[in-house]
C-alpha cells in the first residue's frame, strides 16, 4: 500500500481544493493517469497518478481542502511491505516537501481593476486588457479534457460547472471536438435544468366553508442568506488581506495628473505602466522588497508590476514583467497575454509572483481616489481612478482639462514620505506629457 500526499503544485500555496475525482474507488490506473482536479488559488489542474495500480482509499471528497503534503490517495500496488516500505515513506516525505524553499505564497490583488480607468469616448475602447469585465467567447483553451458521463470537458470548466450547479448533461457542446466551453456552461445555468418534472396534481378536497381571516403573529425575521465556505481564489485573498493588515504600516497619498495634452486614442495603461517607471528613476526605494523578519530590503534595478486582476471568482495579481525594458507594442502584447490566460484561467505560476510594484485600475467602476493595499514583500502599489475634467486657470481664462486621479500607498517603515510624495511627482510629469 503506497500513500500519496499532496504535492506542492509548483504554485508555494499551502493548500489545494478537490474539484472531482477523475477516478473511483477500486479503480486500476497506470502512471501519469489524471487522477483528480484540484482548485487552488490561481488555476484548476489535473494530479497526475504516481503509481500504477488500484485506488484504494480516497482522503477527501470533492469540496475539501488539502493541505500540501497531507494524503490525498492511497494505492494497492500489488508489492510487499518488506524492503519497500521503508523506500515508500522515504518517498512520499519527498513528495510532500515544496519543491523550492524559496515558494512563497503569493497574495492576490486587494482592488478591482480595469485597463480603462473609467476612459470617456475621447479614448478608444481598451478592451484588450486583463483587468475588470473580461470578454467571453466560445474558444476552448487546448488542455487535456477528460470525458464525465460522456461529456467531454477540461477542469477548469468542469470547476465552473459545480460553482453555478449546472448538469453537464444540460450543457450543449460548442467547442470543437464536442467539448463544453464556458459559455456553454454559463448558457445552461442561464437557461436552467432542461428536464423538467411534470406538475403535481392537485387532490381533490371536499368544499370548506370560508373561514374568518386572522392575522398571525409577528415573527422575527429570519436571515436572508446562507452561509458558505470561501474557497479557491478568495480563501487566499482573505488570507493575503491579513498578513497585509499585520505586517505592512500602510500610508497613502493622493494628486492628480493633467492629462489635457494626451493624443486621440492613447492607451491608458501603458501610459500608467511607464509612469511608475518614471517614477522608480526619480525614487528606487518603491520599487523595493521588504523582508520584516530580516529586516533588510531589495531595490529592484528592473520592474516587474504586479496588476490586479478582477475576475467573477475574486481578485488575481498578475506579472507584467520587464516594463522597464519594454516599448508600448511589447507591454500591450504582454497585458493581451495575460488577458488571455486569466480568461482560460490557465495561468502560469511564474505570472504570478515575482512583481516588484503593483497597479490597480478601479477607475473603470467607480471612485476617485482610494487606500489600496500593499502586498508584501513589495512595499508600493499604485491606484488610478475615474478620469473626469476639472475647470483650471490658463492664461487669465479657465478650461476643462481632463485629470486622472491617482493614490499611492506605502509601507512607511521602508519608505519616507518625502520619497513617496518624488515618487508621485515623477509619475504626474510623465503622465502629463504628451506622448
Amino acid at each position: 500500500m503506497k500513500t500519496f500526499n499532496l504535492p506542492d503544485l509548483g504554485e508555494g500555496l499551502p493548500d489545494a481544493e478537490i474539484v472531482e475525482w477523475l477516478v473511483a474507488e477500486g479503480d486500476t490506473v497506470k502512471v501519469d493517469d489524471p487522477i483528480v482536479s484540484m482548485e487552488t488559488a490561481k488555476a484548476v489542474v489535473e494530479v497526475p497518478s504516481p503509481y500504477a495500480g488500484k485506488v484504494a482509499k480516497f482522503h477527501g471528497q470533492a469540496g475539501d481542502v488539502i493541505k500540501t503534503g497531507a494524503p490525498l490517495v492511497e494505492f494497492d500496488t500489488g508489492e510487499g511491505a518488506g524492503e519497500d516500505a521503508g523506500e515508500d515513506k522515504a518517498a512520499d516525505k519527498e513528495q510532500a516537501e515544496p519543491e523550492s524553499s524559496e515558494q512563497k505564497l503569493e497574495p492576490q490583488a486587494v482592488e478591482p481593476a480595469d485597463d480603462d480607468v473609467g476612459q470617456t469616448g475621447d479614448e478608444r475602447a481598451d478592451t484588450g486588457t486583463v483587468v475588470g469585465n473580461v470578454t467571453t467567447s466560445d474558444e476552448v483553451v487546448k488542455q487535456s479534457h477528460s470525458s464525465v458521463g460522456g461529456v467531454k470537458v477540461t477542469p477548469a470548466v468542469r470547476a465552473l460547472a459545480r460553482k453555478l450547479k449546472v448538469d453537464l448533461a444540460d450543457a450543449e457542446a460548442t467547442g470543437p471536438e464536442g467539448v463544453v466551453t464556458s459559455s456553454d456552461v454559463r448558457k445552461a445555468a442561464e437557461q436552467g435544468p432542461t428536464r423538467k418534472q411534470a406538475p403535481e396534481k392537485p387532490e381533490s378536497r371536499p368544499a370548506e366553508r370560508p373561514q374568518p381571516k386572522r392575522e398571525a403573529p409577528a415573527k422575527a425575521e429570519a436571515p436572508s442568506g446562507e452561509w458558505e465556505p470561501i474557497r479557491g481564489t478568495r480563501r487566499t485573498m482573505a488570507r493575503a488581506m491579513s498578513e497585509s493588515h499585520a505586517r505592512v504600516v500602510a500610508t497613502t497619498i493622493m494628486d492628480d495628473a493633467d492629462i489635457h495634452a494626451w493624443q486621440h486614442g492613447e492607451d491608458i495603461t501603458v501610459r500608467l505602466l511607464r509612469s511608475l517607471w518614471a517614477g522608480a528613476q526619480a525614487e528606487p526605494g518603491l520599487n523595493a522588497w521588504y523582508d520584516d523578519e530580516q529586516n533588510v530590503r531589495m531595490v529592484h534595478k528592473g520592474m516587474h508590476v504586479g496588476m490586479a486582476v478582477d475576475t467573477a471568482d475574486g481578485l488575481f495579481v498578475a506579472r507584467l514583467k520587464d516594463v522597464h525594458s519594454s516599448d508600448r507594442q511589447q507591454m500591450r502584447e504582454e497585458i493581451n497575454r495575460l488577458r488571455d490566460n486569466v480568461k482560460s484561467r490557465s495561468i502560469p505560476p511564474e505570472d504570478l509572483k515575482d512583481y516588484t510594484i503593483m497597479l490597480s485600475n478601479f477607475g473603470v467602476f467607480a471612485g476617485r481616489y482610494a487606500t489600496p493595499i500593499v502586498n508584501p514583500p513589495c512595499v508600493a502599489i499604485v491606484a488610478a481612478g475615474v478620469l473626469r475634467h476639472e475647470v483650471v486657470p490658463v492664461l487669465g481664462g479657465m478650461e476643462a482639462h481632463r485629470t486622472l486621479p491617482l493614490s499611492l500607498t506605502f509601507d512607511h517603515r521602508v519608505c519616507t514620505g518625502g520619497e513617496a510624495a518624488r515618487f508621485l511627482k515623477a509619475m504626474i510629469q510623465d503622465l502629463q506629457k504628451s506622448q
